[in-house]
């Protein structure tokens, strides 16, 4: 299998995380590819109209879409169960948490790319405020959460991983480990993995 990944997008790196924790990362070759916003990128459209990082290339050419699709994808080729609950309340608690911290990395993503890909004379504070404020309150909603903090790594941990580790990358100064002493001590935990470890992305 083949990975569209970059060393700095929290997308891919929940897969490699995902990967690493089943034990299948020896069977996915990482592949380096830029989808840079506003730019034109007619091969990589033709894998993903989309243009969005990581899809999972499986060996007869099929193409799985979107990281926790591949990250639920991995789970079933490893037996099932491990990141994603195979049924019941816990299955549905788990995937909208993930959901929820997915739209807090999409959110810090747009907060990205106002800020550094969007002309000056052209960015929208307020906008770029409002999508911020929902990263933020959604950290605050996690901090009080002491299950998710504590519980075995799945799926819904490695998404506030990788949360995380994007704002350290990105919003180096937004201050989250004053405001969210818990997610800093779960932050502090989840690095002693070595699929954290191994993922972390490259220093801005």
């Amino acid at each position: 299998m083949k990975l569209t990944f970059s060393p700095s997008s929290p997308f891919a790196r929940k897969v490699r995380i995902a990967a690493i924790e089943l034990g299948l990362i020896d069977r996915i070759e990482l592949v380096p590819t830029t989808a840079t916003p506003g730019q034109a990128d007619e091969a990589y459209s033709r894998i993903t109209p989309l243009k969005k990082l990581p899809v999972l290339i499986l060996d007869n050419g099929d193409v799985i879409l979107d990281s926790y699709v591949i990250t639920e994808y991995l789970d079933e080729l490893a037996g099932g169960g491990r990141l994603i609950p195979a049924s019941g309340p816990s299955r549905w608690k788990v995937k909208s948490e993930h959901s929820m911290l997915q739209g807090m990395l999409d959110s810090m993503l747009l907060c990205r790319y106002e800020a550094m890909v969007r002309p000056e004379a052209l960015r929208w504070t307020a906008w770029r405020d409002d999508h911020w404020n929902r990263a933020w309150t959604g950290m605050a909603r996690f901090a009080g959460q002491p299950d998710l903090l504590t519980r075995p790594f799945d799926v819904a941990a490695i998404g506030l991983t990788c949360v995380l580790g994007y704002a350290d990358l990105r919003f180096a100064d937004c201050g989250w480990r004053k405001a969210y002493p818990a997610l800093e001590a779960f932050y502090q935990k989840a690095l002693e993995r070595d699929s954290v470890r191994v993922s972390a992305p490259p220093a801005a």
